[in-house]
């Protein structure tokens, strides 16, 4: 269980840092991160936060790309995890995202997992990442908006 959380810990702020320096709550980086971003706020939650939110959803930011990487370093260990990158710089390509947290976060997670792997065995990474997506996406989107507008504030990256 130790594991598990504290692989948790590690992905939930890979992925949180590295999408909110790389501008994901600024503004709208891909198309459909504006309508995501205006529902969220119109329930409530921060308009920031709602970029974010939308940016992850359209594009393979660096929580797809922690995840995908996660996955294939488990299933072909380091090879798996640079494949994994290169797969999601493709995509970002595709959805003509200008930016590059996607790769920065598969190529970030391969890294740890790398080092962690005598101490965390890579399918936490896995399990963790589902979870970490889950707590920003799937419980509550007005709490989650309002969280990550908090984190960008303190970062600097918005007013």
């Amino acid at each position: 269980m130790f594991s598990l959380i504290l692989a948790f810990i590690i992905c939930w702020l890979n992925f949180v840092i590295i999408d909110t320096l790389l501008g994901l709550p600024e503004k709208p980086g891909v198309s459909g991160a504006e309508v995501i971003g205006k529902k969220v706020e119109k329930i409530g939650g921060n308009i920031y936060g709602g970029y974010f939110m939308g940016n992850i959803v359209c594009s393979p930011d660096a929580s797809a790309g922690t995840l995908l990487a996660s996955i294939m370093y488990y299933l072909m260990g380091l090879d798996g995890g640079l494949i994994a990158a290169l797969l999601v710089w493709i995509g970002n390509r595709l959805c003509s995202d200008p930016g590059y947290a996607g790769t920065l976060g598969a190529l970030s997670i391969t890294i740890i997992i790398s080092i962690l792997k005598p101490i965390i065995e890579p399918k936490y990474f896995v399990v963790a990442m589902v979870l970490a997506i889950l707590t920003i996406q799937g419980l509550d989107h007005k709490r989650a908006s309002i969280l990550l507008y908090k984190i960008a504030k303190s970062l600097k990256v918005v007013k």
